[in-house]
């Protein structure tokens, strides 16, 4: 597929078909994200792989999803096969900015007005989701509810110095993939970008 076009045909599937995922590909998804710009070289990124149904289930347990709760969107969302956790590490970007060649050895953040850490993670992020599409399939960012995220933690054993920026439902996608129940479609601005001057 052309990459225009996969650019063009990128939106997040909340509904998914039961069919399982190749596991090459989910390791392609996770690959192509391994190269996603990243500041100092730090990788201060890393990448959990939820592909069985016990740890699909086990996330959405422990993210707060009552299995006897009902919407459109949850129900939606629970029928993907894989959930891709990209988490981030402040302290390897500090750590990182820290060594000779950098010299930030104080570690301090406010060397940092924007937390790369965050931004990184978020454009591998954005490379799994491409791939998504690349591969035929459907993908959705979203946010985990940071009243959980300890309990997300726990659960899968994640180290305190990595920080979930979201999670990715992966599946493939059913051929009506409509947003029923969500608010009317809204279009794409076109006053976001401004030459030479605001």
């Amino acid at each position: 597929m052309e990459f225009a076009e996969v650019v063009r045909r990128r939106r997040m599937v909340r509904r998914y078909a039961p069919d399982p995922v190749d596991r090459a590909v989910v390791d392609r998804m996770v690959a192509h994200a391994q190269r996603a710009p990243n500041a100092g070289f730090t990788q201060g990124w890393a990448f959990l792989v939820l592909d069985t149904p016990a740890d699909v289930a086990l996330f959405w347990e422990s993210t707060g999803a009552d299995p006897d709760t009902h919407n459109a969107w949850l129900d939606g969302m629970r029928t993907a096969p894989v959930i891709i956790v990209p988490l981030a590490s402040r302290r390897a970007y500090l750590e990182r900015y820290a060594e000779d060649d950098k010299g930030w050895t104080d570690r301090s953040e406010d060397r940092w007005p924007v937390p790369y850490w965050w931004v990184d993670t978020g454009m591998a992020s954005l490379l799994i989701l491409q791939t998504a599409v690349d591969e035929g399939l459907g993908a959705c960012f979203f946010g985990i509810p940071g009243e959980h995220v300890e309990t997300f933690r726990a659960a899968f054993g994640v180290p305190d110095d990595h920080a979930p920026v979201g999670a990715i439902t992966v599946g493939h996608r059913l051929t009506d993939t409509g947003s029923s129940g969500s608010p009317a479609r809204r279009e794409r601005r076109d006053d976001v970008v401004h030459r030479g001057r605001w």
